[in-house]
């Protein structure tokens, strides 16, 4: 039987703001972690997931406050220690990795300054070749060392914090979110090697996240939080067999549906094609000086959408899906090949020679709906002046019909009644209604082509169900051809009907979802596959 570490007894926290109702974040929380145990905490944005790793930290600021309970650690109670005494505990024995511990790093200091710094606010012997030693546990080069943290990829950087965080032979470190935005095959090898020292140090992990499918696939124990109450406590293999509490079987349940099988069998194929590329390349000069080098960030690449068609791209950071949707959206011109538009009847368009209204006019065609719907919508604007832009812009709206048309977009994205939500401002929505906005946004000039720049990244899994099933229904209703760009290949299956798959800027792996997805020839595709969460097969 493992020795509790952690213990948690009925802790509470309450955020109390001046001006607005007490918040209660945490209720009564009661939880154990046992020496080299790794436990999961997961639930959705907002349940107080991230306020409890921070009351077992001790690093709860105004207006939050402990209000009950207790946390012990490795037999003395931390809550209630000043700071200079908490200081002798954290990174000595108690760490973390902070939630987009990519930005964390200081960005005036390299690599190796910090690891002296973390040395020496300790009083430890501070050395090169301890650092270096910590950073190829993570699988860097100790020439890291000497890098700043923006010459560095965003999972270098991530492995650094962890190095950082393991630096001082911690008994128990709490992730907070520590792959967050990172790409499937980075994030996979991240947590790989995370489970790899875990069992070879020997510290145990609070791990805190809201992807329900890494937490089953890496936890002794999982624990999932709703609004602030740990519901449910249990092995992964327990909760897969059966969930006692409601709330942990639908995030399982909309788990297993943004991770379904192709969502269609039609062939894609049969359908009108409506913005085709052919043989495209594109090539950037980066640098100056003496170091100013050509790029290639696409070489030959051909791609067709089709109307009420979802293709998917799926790559890697740096493959060159973000080129491609510069290149169909107008914003860029190809070094080589075409971009053609067919609409209906009307002449075929080479989109790499508009200029000026044609180029206007070709931007109401394709439309695009972006990644992070928390910094894509202006936040002192209301939704009915968001839509209105758009709507005046490309689809021929007044002062008179705007409110009207706007009220009709609401309702097609499924917020209803669209009264309630036309005159709030971003802020007073949620991840996945503001989502939905911007959806609304990208249709006011009613596109024939829709380019979804990683839509659901940013979102919880239940919300992220729910996004894809409207752009599904989108996509189907109103004869769109979608392009949907992701690194997860997941997603797509749940999605697509066509996927293309690019690497380097080249395309690996083409052709229905079915077969590109179920039946991967190419390696790369494999290891995007390999790298895909999948406790339903590998949890026991």
């Amino acid at each position: 039987m493992t020795v509790a570490l952690l213990q948690v007894t009925d802790l509470s926290v309450v955020y109390r703001p001046r001006d607005h109702a007490p918040h209660h974040a945490v209720k009564g929380a009661t939880f154990d972690i046992g020496e080299g145990e790794f436990v999961g905490l997961v639930g959705e944005s907002g349940c107080g997931k991230s306020t409890l790793g921070n009351a077992v930290l001790g690093l709860l600021s105004k207006p939050a406050r402990q209000e009950g309970g207790s946390v012990e650690f490795d037999g003395r109670r931390i809550d209630g220690l000043s700071d200079d005494e908490l200081r002798g505990i954290r990174w000595v024995s108690l760490s973390t990795v902070f939630q987009s511990s990519m930005n964390s790093l200081n960005p005036v200091l390299t690599v190796g300054a910090q690891f002296q710094d973390t040395f020496k606010a300790h009083r430890v012997p501070a050395s090169r070749e301890r650092a270096a030693e910590l950073l190829r546990m993570v699988d860097l080069d100790e020439t890291v060392l000497a890098s700043y943290p923006h010459e560095l990829s965003g999972g270098m950087k991530q492995r650094v914090a962890l190095a950082l965080a393991l630096a001082l032979g911690p008994k128990l470190v709490v992730l907070d979110e520590p792959t967050t935005g990172l790409d499937v095959l980075v994030q996979r090898r991240i947590l790989d090697r995370l489970r790899d020292l875990q069992a070879q140090l020997g510290f145990a992990v609070l791990f805190v996240s809201h992807d329900i499918g890494t937490v089953l696939e890496l936890s002794d124990r999982v624990m999932v939080m709703l609004d602030g109450v740990i519901v449910e406590q249990s092995t992964p293999a327990e909760l897969l067999a059966q969930p006692s509490h409601p709330y942990a079987g639908q995030l399982l349940d909309a788990y297993r549906v943004s991770s379904g099988s192709s969502a269609k069998s039609a062939d894609g194929s049969a359908q009108p094609a409506i913005l085709t590329m052919t043989a495209v390349g594109k090539t950037y000069r980066v640098g100056r000086g003496r170091t100013r080098r050509a790029v290639t960030a696409l070489d030959s690449v051909s791609l067709t959408l089709r109307e009420r068609t979802v293709t998917a791209l799926v790559g890697q950071s740096g493959s060159g899906k973000s080129t491609i949707a510069r290149l169909l959206l107008g914003m860029e011109r190809p070094d080589t090949g075409t971009v053609t538009l067919t609409v209906g009847e009307r002449a075929a368009v080479s989109v790499g020679t508009l200029r000026g209204r044609p180029l206007h006019d070709y931007r109401a065609t394709t439309q695009l709906v972006f990644q992070d719907p928390f910094s894509s919508l202006n936040p002192a604007n209301t939704v009915e002046y968001i839509l209105s832009r758009p709507l005046q812009n490309y689809g021929g709206a007044t002062r008179s019909t705007v409110r009207d048309r706007a009220l009709t977009l609401l309702e097609q994205v499924g917020l209803t009644p669209a009264a309630r939500f036309i005159d709030k401002l971003p802020h007073e929505l949620s991840g996945g209604q503001r989502q939905r906005v911007v959806i609304a946004r990208a249709l006011a000039a009613d596109p024939a082509v829709l380019i979804a720049d990683e839509p659901v990244s940013m979102l919880d899994v239940s919300i992220r169900a729910e996004i894809l099933d409207l752009l599904r229904r989108l996509v189907s209703e109103r004869g769109i051809a979608m392009l949907y760009i992701t690194h997860d290949l997941l997603s797509a299956r749940a999605l697509a009907d066509e996927v293309t798959v690019l690497e380097g800027g080249r395309v690996m792996e083409q052709g229905p979802a079915a077969q590109v997805i179920d039946g991967a020839t190419h390696p790369y595709t494999k290891e995007l596959l390999a790298a895909i969460p999948d406790p339903f097969t590998r949890v026991a």
